[in-house]
């Protein structure tokens, strides 16, 4: 491989596409990263402070995927701490993919949704951020607040925890009792404590799923057109 080609493959042209890119990934991780650091050093483990009636500050740490789920909850024999480690290296894998792709996006002259997978992997990198190190950077939440750069962390490489903290209860009730099979129960929306991070992964989603539909529509359009 020449220095020439080796150089044209590894740099990607600064145009208008890769600077909305990396404004956003900057963006995204330092307010996400500001937030988890501010939490972790200014409320202890399960910590609640409500801002406004709809939308409170909540301190958790989550150990696996979505929901609080991990792989040993799908593979009972795994033990919950090798599990940490296989999903940890998962999501290295996954954001590589993903940086791959998104690279790929900037390089190409087509209508790719660069935003989109640019907020998907900003999401990713913050979250992973998380895994990989905030066990050695930080001390434990439990009934106290956690330091900043110990001597000695919670935990060990690749074995941190995700810090969540945003929580958004719109509403909770009894549901009437008209209402068809769930009539009658105790019902709250919405439960889930996520992130910034999480945001972003949840928008970029969203997005591609946009792009995907409306590039499937006009592809459709198109062959109708030429038939």
């Amino acid at each position: 491989m020449t220095p020439c080609f080796s150089r044209r493959f590894f740099i990607i042209k600064m145009n208008k596409k890769t600077v909305v890119s990396l404004s956003i990934i900057f963006i995204i991780l330092l307010l996400d990263q500001w937030s988890k650091m501010y939490v972790k050093t200014t409320f202890e483990l399960y910590e609640k402070h409500e801002v406004f009636k709809w939308f409170q500050i909540v301190f958790i740490e989550n150990d696996g995927m979505a929901w609080g789920a991990t792989i040993s909850d799908f593979i009972p024999r795994l033990s919950d701490r090798l599990a940490k480690l296989f999903l940890t290296l998962f999501r290295i894998v996954a954001i590589t993919g993903i940086g791959y792709w998104l690279y790929k996006s900037l390089k190409s002259n087509r209508n790719h949704p660069f935003i989109a997978i640019s907020l998907v992997f900003a999401g990713a990198l913050g979250n992973i951020i998380d895994s990989i190190f905030y066990g050695l950077i930080f001390t434990d939440s439990r009934g106290e607040l956690a330091v900043f750069f110990p001597e000695k962390g919670y935990d060990e490489l690749f074995y941190g925890k995700v810090v969540d903290m945003l929580h958004f209860p719109l509403w909770e009730g009894v549901i009437y009792d008209q209402v068809p099979i769930i009539g009658g129960r105790y019902f709250s929306f919405f439960d889930p404590v996520f992130n910034i991070a999480d945001v972003a992964i949840s928008v970029g989603i969203f997005l591609l799923l946009i792009f995907n539909r409306k590039s499937s529509q006009n592809a459709y359009t198109s062959k109708g057109v030429t038939q």
